[in-house]
């Protein structure tokens, strides 16, 4: 299954319906939004959203993206031309007297496993960029629970891709490569242009208007599907407020959050 065209209602639910289709998660999927749909007048002349769908694919072997970045970097051996059968091959010239060369120990074997986790995974995602065939830079800044990879170009628009997707996918692919042989718990991150930021800016203020929405209505408060990371803003957003709870619903990576009255939300644990 290459690529396939889905309607539905809206686009969120045909989206929904091309992850049950491939059983992937959102951000690794590529969307083409065919139309958008209509709902018509009075129910009348309504036309269902239609987009086309295929695995997001970066083209690159997790399994050993070291030694692709190290065929293409080391130059090939020389060719050595062999004598012709008329020409004598010339007499070698006699090696000159050298002293003994100390005695170095071996390398250790592995550099990779002892590289620190940041220059690894920055070393990993230049890599990515390499087969995208885009000439950016990469900077790290570290704390103790995470990597910053910043990728600094004029492009950011065909990186980040709807809702974050592309640079979720390829924050996916850094974050299982470089921890597939050391196994550390360290969060890392890939953004540009600032959109982390801007992302986590724009959740917070759609939090507060939720939270006053269901202030006023005192009605829960639905919102679509969000990953973990995108989740977690909205909680630690709302987390202060004694007027409302916020609960997560639903079951996979892309779950739903629910927000609630605190009077109604008592008898329920917080998620």
């Amino acid at each position: 299954m290459d690529t396939i065209e889905i309607e539905a209602k809206t686009i969120d639910e045909a989206i929904e319906k091309a992850c049950g289709e491939f059983n992937v998660s959102r951000e690794k999927l590529n969307i083409e939004i065919i139309s958008e749909g209509s709902s018509g007048f009075l129910g009348l002349g309504s036309k269902k959203a239609k987009i086309k769908a295929s695995r997001l694919s970066l083209d690159i072997d997790l399994d050993a993206p070291f030694e692709l970045l190290k065929e293409e970097a080391e130059p090939a051996p020389p060719v050595r031309e062999e004598p012709s059968a008329t020409t004598p091959a010339p007499a070698p010239e006699p090696a000159p007297a050298v002293s003994p060369a100390p005695e170095v120990s071996e390398a250790p074997a592995g550099k990779e496993e002892h590289e620190p986790l940041a220059q690894r995974a920055k070393s990993i995602l230049e890599g990515v960029l390499q087969r995208m065939h885009l000439d950016f830079t990469v900077s790290v800044e570290e704390t103790p629970d995470t990597i910053v990879l910043t990728i600094n170009g004029d492009g950011g628009g065909l990186l980040i891709g709807k809702r974050g997707q592309n640079l979720d996918a390829i924050q996916y692919i850094v974050n299982k490569a470089a921890t597939k042989i050391r196994d550390e718990r360290k969060l890392i991150i890939v953004d540009t242009e600032s959109y982390r930021q801007r992302r986590e800016d724009s959740l917070n203020a759609l939090a507060r208007e939720f939270a006053e929405k269901v202030r006023k209505t005192r009605k829960p408060v639905t919102v679509g599907h969000m990953n973990a990371h995108d989740r977690r803003i909205i909680h630690l957003a709302l987390q202060n407020d004694d007027t409302i709870v916020t609960k997560s619903r639903g079951e996979g990576e892309y779950r739903k959050i629910v927000i609630l009255p605190a009077r109604i939300a008592n008898r329920e644990p917080r998620t």
